[in-house]
């Protein structure tokens, strides 16, 4: 047996869990948990050199959005969720803005998670026109409390973000930024009666 085997519960099913059992896996979970900004930033740098056709890769692209967003004088968290907002690019080919929501769910305010769970829409305004498609799909959230926050994200800094000569910082930068605002929930999503088990 290595290490790890020795280290792991042994119930072959939920039903034979104890209290040890889920007292262990807790600890366990709560190490795994706090190395969460690691991997996030790992998987980030994945957007790199692919640049979908873009004048910048997805990397930069990510990049630059949120050096436009912390050179505008935003707060950490609205960075944050600038440089993730398309982190789903690779996975979620389709819907890259629900990966960027699902991930930042727990530790941004109700708005920024809006606005990221939206931008695509909103910044499909900027070319759906070129394509045959409507641009104007925004509109249906017009009467959103958050529509014209959501409108400012794409505009100033979202759309903006495909500049070659642009000043923008280095991943290294944002590092210690994503790793304060992922440290902690903000709202436990551990189950539907919010129960943690750390």
């Amino acid at each position: 047996m290595t290490d790890a085997e020795l280290k792991a519960s042994t119930f072959r099913s939920l039903k034979e869990a104890t209290a040890g059992d889920w007292r262990h896996i807790a600890k366990e979970l709560s190490a795994y948990a706090t190395d969460l900004p690691s991997r996030v930033l790992c998987h980030l740098q994945l957007l790199e050199g692919d640049s979908g056709g873009f004048p910048i890769d997805r990397l930069q692209h990510s990049l630059q959005t949120a050096t436009l967003a912390h050179r505008d004088g935003r707060e950490e968290e609205f960075v944050v969720m600038a440089l993730l907002h398309d982190i789903g690019d690779i996975l979620c080919t389709y819907n890259h803005a629900d990966m960027a929501a699902a991930i930042l769910r727990p530790f941004i305010s109700e708005e920024n998670l809006w606005i990221v769970e939206h931008h695509n829409v909103f910044q499909s305004y900027y070319y759906y026109h070129h394509v045959g498609l409507n641009r104007d799909m925004r509109d249906q959230y017009r009467d959103h409390p958050w529509f014209q926050a959501t409108v400012d994200f794409v505009e100033k800094y979202d759309q903006a973000a495909f500049d070659r000569h642009y000043d923008t910082a280095p991943l290294s930068f944002f590092e210690p930024m994503v790793r304060r605002v992922l440290a902690e929930p903000q709202r436990a999503l551990m189950s539907r009666s919010n129960v943690k088990l750390v």
